[in-house]
Formats: structure tokens, sequence, C-alpha cells
């Protein structure tokens, strides 16, 4: 449980507010204030629903303790905890019939590479692809990914099961958790395309890819019609 306490005011935290920057207009502090506001409302919004995903009961249990290649060979999505509760899997897209690994993919976790370090203290990560090892670790190895634990779910049973029924080449992300022995499905990424909001790509919530997020912090945001790509012109 959380604490109860009532929390004040969004608008009587922002009066608070005592930055101001040189030569600002009194309209640009109006409006920073106000949306002040509105960032103390979903910094709010954010922890409420990471508390009802906490509070969440447990999901089904696992059919089966899947097998994956991995740089020292087959390995069980038991033992992929490293001794943690929980176990957080993103399934990237680098299908065998795919060329080049998906760019989205690979700008994500090029992140995430960096926070590895991090999360491992809390909780295991694991990605997946359906691609040979072999493959993978070369493009491991050529993105120079230094954290991130890669494993080939060949036979396509965890995919099937967790990403595609019909073994697509795309994206998901599963949280799974242990108990008593036990391994349960915790979590995934359940918005679709079809859940999109006009003139919006189909993304989830929070955005698990601090590019965007970063982005959203800038006067042209997101864009319409930029997308990360695996490789870029070198500037002049």
């Amino acid at each position: 449980m959380g604490d109860l306490s009532p929390l004040t005011p969004a608008k009587e935290l922002a009066a608070k507010n005592k930055a101001a920057f040189p030569n600002e207009s009194s309209e640009y502090r109006r409006a920073r204030n106000a949306l002040l506001i509105e960032e103390i409302e979903l910094r709010r919004k954010i922890e409420r629903v990471a508390e009802m995903r906490r509070a969440m009961p447990l999901g089904g249990e696992i059919p089966e303790d899947y097998t994956f290649d991995g740089e020292n060979g087959p390995i069980h999505i038991s033992d992929l905890f490293n001794g943690k509760q929980s176990l957080v899997v993103y399934s990237m897209m680098f299908g065998p019939q795919r060329q080049r690994p998906c760019p989205m993919c690979t700008a994500m976790l090029t992140s995430w590479d960096g926070t590895a370090r991090n999360l491992r203290e809390r909780v295991a990560l694991a990605v997946t692809a359906r691609s040979p090892i072999d493959r993978i670790l070369d493009f491991k190895k050529e993105r120079g990914w230094r954290n991130l634990s890669l494993y080939s779910d060949g036979s396509g049973d965890y995919t099937r099961t967790y990403v595609s029924t019909e073994d697509g080449d795309v994206p998901g992300l599963n949280v799974f958790t242990r108990r008593n022995g036990r391994i349960y499905h915790f979590w995934a990424s359940e918005m679709s395309g079809e859940m999109a909001d006009p003139g919006q790509d189909p993304r989830g919530a929070p955005d698990v890819d601090p590019l965007w997020t970063i982005f959203d912090l800038t006067p042209d945001g997101r864009g319409k019609n930029w997308y990360p790509k695996l490789e870029y012109r070198e500037p002049c």
C-alpha cells in the first residue's frame, strides 16, 4: 500500500516554484507554471499506474521451462532469473528472414545496454530473438553492447506463447516473477496498433525507450517522419 496521506493540490505545489531564467517573458513564465501543474499531475498518474501494476494478482504459471540458446549453450528460462525474483524479457525484431535487425529495437536496446548494469542489481534482464545465436552475437559485437544478455529462441516456443501466436517478427516485452519455486507471468505490453491515438505512432505508456522521452522535452518533439536507423551519416 502506498502512503494514504492526502496529497497537496498540484496547483499549490507549483506555486512554490522559484525558477526563473534570463530574459524570459511573463507570458513564458505563466505558461511554464501552468505546465508545471500538469507535470506534477503526470508524475502522480505514473505512480498510480505503477502501484496498480504492482498490486495485480499473479498471472498464469508458465506452461514449460522454455529453452533458449545462449552464448554458453542451451539455457532454461528458470536460469535467466540469476537469483532475482523478477525477470524482464524483451523480444527484438531480428528473425531469420531479416537481413538486419529492426532499427527501433536496436536504438532502444542501445539505451538499455547502458542502464543494464543498474537494472540487474534488482531484476534480471534478457533479450531474445528468433535468429540463430551466432547471428545474434555477431550483431551484439557489432553494436558494442557490453551489458545485455542475448539469447536465441530457436524453437520459437517462447515467442509463440508470449509474443506472437503466429510467430510474427514483432517486438514483445514481458515480465515474469518467481514465487515458491514456480514461475508466473506478471505483465506484458498489451497496447496494440489498434489502440493508437490519431496522429501518433503506436506505443505503450510509459515509454520504455528514453530516446522518445528526451525528444518530448524539446520544441520539435518526436516529429512525424523521423525514425532511428542502424547507421547515420557522420556530421561534417
